[in-house]
């Protein structure tokens, strides 16, 4: 890997291609489901060579009954818990809620993660190989929706004998994703816990990963897709649209009280240096591109910006109203990205919802991740 100056003496290595998952890589925790025939896709197609990575922590029933679903947002992953290791470059993203004794007790439940379809951490995706080959798919990757994602984790309940998810949890494309399983799967769905999502992509979320994707597709090394396996990728672009994202993802009065107007240590804004606010975007967008792949970041925002509910059902009131599970509807006070309104309306429309939930953060979208206590109180009000 070539190196990139940093200073006089130093060196820092160049982010590769794409950070996603590849064969021969460390498995970690990961288990594969591979789909036995092609997935058939909602527009249009088909899929072949579908294979979903996914975690476990607990044990199963018998009879499945305590099995738990938990689904990531845009640049999750399988890795609900447990700490870094190999395979696993960050800890568990809600960490705080799996494990014994916590709100996900996995001395009873038994829970299941997967990596979404599309993604870049085991799952099929565009950095995948395509079935008889080694090339990756890249831009020949097809068009994904939320409810061709859910359509392939119906097949991995099947084979792991899930019948009926006693709860089925999910905040932002996650909380999608669940609200799929609940209107497409009633009678496998018994308990539901929507967080920080919307029944449908607003124009604004829609102009927002629009700009993102924009931002990946731009780089002169995307190549239409067809960058892996090139050495360089559209790493910039990358970056750019996680800083576009990171900005939607938090408040703006955290920022504020975090940052301010400061400089970032001895940095000059005036003579080329930066805020600190800056360098903390740039953090973020430094880690994502050494994990996550673009290719990835394209199909699921555009897969974000399809989700509808109520498209080929009615609308989103008749969609929303075939819903059986008990329900959870909760947002974050200070989600300028998925405002409180659009939680308000799934609470109204879907006929198991109890009042609409809020959890207060001052840490915006995000909200959902890092208030974990708050998170596992409405895991034990829907499980006990």
């Amino acid at each position: 890997m070539s190196a990139a100056p940093a200073g006089p003496g130093t060196t820092v290595p160049l982010p590769p291609a794409s950070g996603a998952w590849r064969e021969g890589d460390p498995p970690g925790r990961r288990q594969w489901y591979a789909a036995p025939d092609p997935l058939p896709l909602e527009a249009g197609g088909e899929l072949p060579g579908v294979r979903l990575a996914f975690e476990t922590w607990g044990r199963p029933a018998p009879d499945r009954s305590n099995a738990v679903l938990v689904l990531h947002a845009l640049t999750g992953d399988s890795h609900v818990a447990g700490p870094v290791e190999p395979g696993h470059p960050s800890p568990g993203w809600w960490d705080g809620l799996v494990g014994p004794g916590l709100a996900l007790d996995t001395d009873r439940w038994f829970v299941v993660a997967p990596n979404v379809l599309g993604g870049c951490q085991g799952s099929t995706g565009p950095a995948s190989p395509r079935p008889g080959g080694r090339r990756p798919w890249g831009g020949a990757f097809p068009f994904l929706t939320q409810r061709d994602q859910v359509a392939a984790e119906v097949r991995l309940a099947d084979a792991l004998g899930v019948q009926r998810w006693a709860l089925v949890v999910g905040g932002s494309m996650g909380g999608m994703r669940a609200l799929e399983w609940a209107v497409s799967h009633p009678g496998r769905t018994d308990a539901l816990l929507l967080l920080a999502t919307a029944a449908a992509a607003s124009a604004e979320q829609i102009a927002w990963a629009g700009v993102q994707v924009r931002a990946v597709r731009d780089d002169p090394h995307w190549y239409g897709g067809d960058y892996h396996g090139t050495g360089r990728g559209p790493v910039a672009g990358l970056a750019l649209a996680r800083r576009l994202a990171h900005l939607t993802y938090r408040s703006e009065p955290e920022l504020a009280l975090r940052f301010g107007r400061a400089p970032q240590g001895e940095e000059h804004p005036w003579r080329g240096g930066r805020y600190q606010v800056e360098s903390y975007l740039d953090h973020h967008a430094a880690k994502l591109v050494r994990r996550f792949d673009a290719g990835s970041y394209v199909v699921l925002c555009e897969a974000m910006n399809a989700h509808d509910v109520g498209r080929g059902r009615g609308g989103v009131r008749a969609a929303l109203s075939g819903v059986s599970a008990r329900t959870l509807v909760a947002g974050v006070d200070s989600d300028r990205l998925y405002p409180l309104s659009q939680q308000a309306e799934l609470a109204a429309l879907i006929p198991g919802s109890d009042r609409l939930r809020v959890i207060g953060s001052p840490y915006g979208h995000d909200g959902f991740l890092i208030e974990t206590e708050q998170v596992g109180a409405l895991v034990r009000e829907l499980l006990e």
